[in-house]
């Protein structure tokens, strides 16, 4: 997912030259892109035990942001040599569509098949992503060192959500399409750490700088429907959040050793089924216990528990998502150290996770097996997507143009008493035109393509 929820800025090296900056799955967990000093790689996440590098780029060093659109060719990379400017490639062809300039650093860029965010410090840049126009721009944000923002990836909709607050734990719920503000929900305490939207668009899940507590609000209303707890002994520092393609299951890692996979429940409205447990009679007894005791002690009583976890080897800064490879649900998590663990996920009964592979995403060879795992593919054929996560454990495995932004106004048109330079637009339509690819961008020679700019 989109995530950003990268995995941070001092991982791992395999060589004087490679250093593992960023990593970010693309919106359907379909593929990882990771940054390194020297570019930045495409991995295929088709296979468990095979990971196949489609693209290695050496053009751009020091790439700290990289997202692919879905499975398309499109991708964003922004480097620390030049952290104002956002590249716009077409890997395929090996041509860039375009290039953006902003005012200050580029913190972080969201897409879906709408929209295209770019987020800095105190504002936040919202475009068209078939022919980048810029729609709106979102001035005096609260500030936002982190870049922290999530785009949701529905395609009926471009919620965007971000910190509404410095100081505490406030979610601007934004309308990207209809260019309004939806809500704002106040979800934490303490300053916003991570965000992120379900594939239908219909939750919002947050945790705070706290690390203790993760939440999860209904869209657009921003109701709390959920409230997971993963520790109490020490705060930690949440870098990645990600929903399972079906909505039913939530994974958190931080900086510590352990990822945590929470359910998203619905109780039983007859109560049969929760009443032959033990857990179930400890929980009534707090339920009804919790009338009588402190608001803050009975929420926390019946706040839930992990339903599934991972323990890795040690406390490095990761991404994670939740994903069905091969037909089998899976927990993926890449480390800054430079390496992809994927990992099998009872859906059923939890419990903690079983290793499936290990791959090097640096190296001479790319495949770390684990064990006596073979080393080639278990399944030739592509992935294949089930209606819902949790069922899939009972299926059986098987020419350039540049625009400079820092004169627009919040309205997206030009600041009064300034000049918008002019944009060069190239000799024809770029497009993306590979077979059953999205979007088709075409830059137009009117110049419609940057939205505010002159005919070169």
């Amino acid at each position: 997912m989109d995530t950003t929820e990268g995995a941070g800025g001092s991982g791992g090296t395999d060589g004087p030259e490679l250093r593992f900056s960023c990593a970010s799955f693309n919106q359907d967990s379909t593929s990882l892109a990771v940054g390194t000093r020297t570019g930045y790689k495409l991995f295929s996440l088709t296979m468990v035990e095979k990971l196949d590098c489609i693209h290695e780029s050496a053009e751009t060093p020091d790439v700290y942001i990289v997202e692919r659109l879905f499975s398309s060719s499109l991708v964003v990379v922004v480097s620390a040599a030049m952290p104002q400017r956002m590249n716009i490639y077409h890997f395929k062809k090996g041509t860039e569509i375009c290039n953006y300039s902003y005012p200050s650093n580029i913190l972080a860029v969201k897409l879906n098949r709408q929209r295209l965010v770019v987020c800095l410090e105190e504002s936040i840049y919202i475009h068209n992503i078939k022919d980048m126009k810029l729609l709106k721009t979102l001035l005096n944000t609260p500030s936002n060192p982190s870049g922290l923002c999530a785009l949701s990836i529905n395609h009926s909709n471009s919620y965007l959500a971000y910190p509404g607050s410095a100081t505490i734990g406030e979610i601007i719920v934004y309308d990207a399409n209809t260019l309004n503000t939806v809500t704002m929900i106040p979800a934490h305490d303490s300053p916003l750490a991570a965000l992120t939207f379900n594939a239908s668009a219909t939750k919002l899940a947050s945790a705070s700088e706290r690390g203790t507590v993760i939440r999860v609000f209904s869209v657009p209303e921003g109701v709390r429907l959920y409230e997971f707890r993963r520790g109490m002994k020490r705060y930690v520092s949440i870098s990645s959040l990600s929903y399972s393609p079906d909505g039913q299951f939530l994974c958190a890692s931080s900086n510590t050793e352990t990822v945590h996979i929470f359910k998203l429940e619905q109780p039983d409205p007859s109560g049969e089924d929760e009443a032959a447990t033990w857990t179930a009679y400890v929980g009534k007894m707090f339920s009804a216990a919790s009338s009588y005791l402190p608001a803050h002690v009975s929420g926390m009583m019946s706040q839930d528990r992990a339903f599934a976890t991972v323990h890795l080897s040690s406390g490095q800064r990761n991404v994670c998502t939740l994903a069905v490879i091969q037909k089998l649900p899976r927990l993926l998590v890449a480390t800054a150290g430079g390496q992809l663990f994927i990992y099998n996920v009872d859906p059923l009964d939890g419990g903690e996770c079983v290793l499936a592979h290990k791959h090097r995403l640096f190296g001479a060879d790319d495949i770390e097996g684990e064990g006596t795992e073979p080393e080639g593919p278990a399944d030739t054929g592509p992935a294949q997507s089930c209606p819902s996560y949790a069922e899939t454990a009972a299926l059986p495995a098987s020419g350039p143009v540049t625009a400079t932004l820092t004169g627009y106004s919040e309205d997206g048109g030009a600041k009064k008493g300034e000049v918008i330079p002019e944009h060069e637009f190239a000799a024809g339509p770029v497009c993306l035109d590979d077979e059953n690819e999205f979007p088709p961008i075409n830059w137009c020679r009117d110049g419609t393509g940057g939205g505010q700019g002159r005919r070169s």
